[in-house]
């Protein structure tokens, strides 16, 4: 596998290369993740950010090799974790490293845990498993965990079941459960979707504090440009199930590149905006079984000209990279 600039000069931790994920449906194929290439580095935070529609959780779920029928990781994908090929990985040696190396964080609590076992017995599964730790360890560990991610009463709560706690408590259990092994990498899946702002700082504040003490790396998925500001090193922007822009996090807000971040960036409040309207990006995201020729954004894109349609753009293999025709365009202003 050839060097890549997209991330640092350390080796990485995690190399997808071409990482392309179909659903073989009645209606056609939908190519929901198309030709996706990152790199993510030990102790960084790699943030994945588009609408709806545009590949984020089905790029995550597929790092994890959770992709059911009929769904499948396309032939010539290459996903390398700590220099194993999880494409050519039994599915004993894949699920060895889930839930101890690499872990994800789903987005819905209430769905993610079992409502018939206690939280401490869902925390201290994972050490059971992976650990082959006895019941009282894995217990320990359990309300050690839930200490560690800021639950009051650690003890007291692992008893508890998940319908008795807070949206807010329940995604730091889930945290708990994906830190309980310490693992390497870290898939957030929109962990702060649905949470009130103060519990959303929380839930950043936390996820920011694990990394520092245990140098984890992080794949944050989300929809909210505020919280890439926040926490992300580096920004993949996708549509249309491809990466459209590739840059540090800096470097994106102060020069976005492609027309979709801009106007991703565009449609973000800002302070002193008051009760003005928020701009829009026109249109939808189209169904991944019919994906526009050429560029995917073009038909949504203020800045389209005749190439757009008839040619696809390239993602060049730059630190800061955009998939456009036009990828010197205006910064936001």
């Amino acid at each position: 596998m050839t060097a890549s600039p997209h991330a640092t000069d350390k080796a990485p931790l995690l190399q997808v290369r071409d990482l392309r994920t179909w659903f073989h449906t009645r209606e056609g194929v939908a190519r929901a993740v198309d030709g996706v290439s990152f790199d993510v580095t030990a102790g960084e935070t790699v943030c994945v950010v588009g609408e709806s529609g545009s590949g984020k959780s089905v790029t995550a779920l597929s790092l994890m090799r959770l992709i059911d029928p009929p769904g499948r990781i396309e032939a010539g994908s290459r996903i390398l974790f700590e220099g194993r090929d999880l494409m050519t990985a039994s599915e004993e040696e894949v699920r060895r490293l889930r839930g101890n190396r690499m872990a994800m964080v789903f987005q819905e609590p209430m769905t993610a845990l079992n409502p018939v076992f206690t939280i401490g017995d869902q925390v201290a599964e994972v050490a059971r498993i992976h650990d082959h730790a006895s019941k009282k360890v894995a217990w320990d560990r359990a309300v050690e965990m839930l200490s560690l991610v800021g639950i009051p009463s650690p003890r007291e709560r692992a008893s508890q079941y998940p319908h008795e706690l807070s949206g807010g408590m329940r995604q730091r259990v889930l945290i708990a459960m994906a830190l309980v092994m310490n693992p390497a990498l870290l898939i957030a899946d929109e962990p702060t979707t649905a949470l009130d702002v103060t519990i959303q700082a929380q839930i950043l504040e936390l996820l920011a504090s694990v990394q520092q003490q245990f140098g984890t790396a992080i794949i944050l998925i989300t929809h909210d440009l505020g919280v890439v500001a926040e926490i992300a090193s580096r920004v993949l922007v996708m549509y249309g199930g491809q990466v459209v822009e590739r840059a540090g996090v800096k470097e994106l807000f102060a020069s976005p590149s492609h027309p979709y971040t801009q106007g991703l960036l565009r449609a973000m409040p800002r302070v002193g905006q008051g009760l003005a309207r928020l701009e829009t990006i026109a249109g939808t995201v189209p169904p991944p079984t019919q994906w526009p020729s050429g560029c995917r954004f073009h038909d949504r894109c203020p800045l389209v000209f005749d190439r757009c349609s008839r040619e696809a753009p390239a993602l060049p293999d730059e630190s800061h990279a955009a998939r456009c025709h036009l990828a010197t365009a205006a910064p936001v202003a």
